[in-house]
């Protein structure tokens, strides 16, 4: 990963930082629905989510498109994927560490 993806980065962690979020970004990884169907299963109001997902949107995570009256939401998975692929180099480090704390309590309870 280069410098220049950094900002992007940056800006998938902090639009998954919130749980609302990252449940929207759940909801539509099943596919792509309107706002009024992808807000109806939230505890808040239709300007709430459009917040949220005005959020997501500044963030690349998502494309909003307006057809008619009717706002259409759908994910993209770039950003994700980039995080992914982020997160994905220090998979070795922690099965390492885990692996050593494993052999460490083993040790332990041979005392």
């Amino acid at each position: 990963m280069m410098a220049t993806d950094i900002p992007q980065l940056d800006a998938t962690f902090a639009a998954l930082s919130d749980g609302t979020r990252r449940a929207i970004v759940a909801r539509l990884a099943d596919g792509e629905t309107s706002l009024s169907e992808l807000a109806e299963p939230f505890d808040m109001s239709l300007t709430a989510v459009s917040k949220h997902l005005r959020v997501l949107s500044d963030a690349g995570l998502v494309d909003i498109e307006k057809r008619g009256r009717t706002r259409h939401c759908r994910l993209r998975g770039a950003p994700i994927k980039e995080a992914v692929d982020w997160l994905s180099k220090y998979e070795a480090f922690w099965i390492d560490r885990f692996d050593s704390l494993a052999r460490h309590l083993a040790k332990e309870n041979e005392k």
